[in-house]
């Protein structure tokens, strides 16, 4: 799909994009088959797809992969959609907020690939979503701002380094990138975009209430980035049983949540799990 068909179905159908729904659609041909290409598709994959838009990186995966579950928010997109793939059964189309989707359907996403453009607005939140399913997707390929990049890539005493980065990467590790110039958008972003790959991680899985603990663990030690650890902690853990933890992985009390790295928030996440807890791995 070239820019002029692009803004052609648009104004067509009268559709306006809006920012708040981070409608910002990649027309680039040549970066659209970069995205495909780091997929790595086999014609067996499952493929999810959220936003969409107007479907030209849904044709690309439609011819490489066995089925293709497309999100889509916004229903005059979905409408445009139906029109366009109208009879193709390996294409799913889901008239869904992403966020909400995924939280109120907890399939097993564990032989499923993600292959998406964003939506800038909820891109975050969708990794988060996606990070802390009990199964995940075995490989992400995502277009999103440069700056969301940076934090799912950042290292311990970083700005970027947060919430963010230790969920994701309790589940992914970064495997390729890519720059993607605003021109190659429509309308054209303020901001510079990347095409990040990420690979599930393999090794010893996460029990149910490991994860959960973890989570819970990450989100209460950057509360107050600039704030000691051990103090923001005490508020939802036993304290003997906090000190025990922290001696135990050589921790210091006074440090902060920025100076640990992801092995150190997971096994500091194992040795807070609650007694007898689920130990179903993930």
């Amino acid at each position: 799909m070239t820019l002029s068909e692009m803004r052609r179905i648009l104004s067509a159908r009268r559709i306006r994009l809006t920012k708040s729904l981070g409608q910002n659609f990649l027309h680039d041909g040549n970066q659209l088959r970069r995205m495909v290409d780091l997929a790595a598709l086999r014609p067996s994959d499952q493929v999810i797809e959220i936003g969409p838009g107007l479907g030209p990186l849904t044709e690309l995966l439609l011819a490489g992969a066995r089925e293709v579950l497309a999100i889509e928010k916004d229903a005059r997109l979905v409408g445009c959609l139906e029109e366009r793939f109208a009879g193709d059964e390996r294409l799913r189309l889901v008239h869904a907020d992403a966020v909400d989707f995924l939280a109120g359907h907890p399939a097993d996403w564990a032989s499923w690939k993600l292959v998406a453009a964003l939506p800038y607005s909820a891109a975050s939140e969708i990794l988060m979503a996606l990070a802390l399913a009990p199964t995940c997707p075995e490989r992400l390929v995502i277009t999103l701002q440069q700056e969301v990049a940076r934090r799912l890539s950042a290292g311990p005493g970083s700005p970027e380094y947060g919430i963010l980065t230790l969920i994701v990467r309790h589940r992914y590790a970064p495997a390729a990138a890519f720059s993607i110039p605003a021109s190659c958008f429509f309308p054209p972003p303020k901001i510079t975009s990347t095409c990040l790959a990420l690979d599930r991680r393999s090794g010893p899985g996460f029990s149910v209430s490991e994860r959960r603990t973890f989570a819970r663990l990450v989100r209460s030690a950057f509360s107050q980035r600039r704030k000691m650890m051990f103090k923001l902690l005490k508020s939802t853990w036993d304290e003997d049983a906090l000190r025990g933890a922290f001696e135990t992985l050589g921790l210091s009390e006074t440090c902060r949540a920025e100076s640990l790295d992801l092995a150190r928030f997971e096994a500091l996440a194992r040795h807070l799990r609650p007694s007898g807890a689920d130990a179903e791995r993930s």
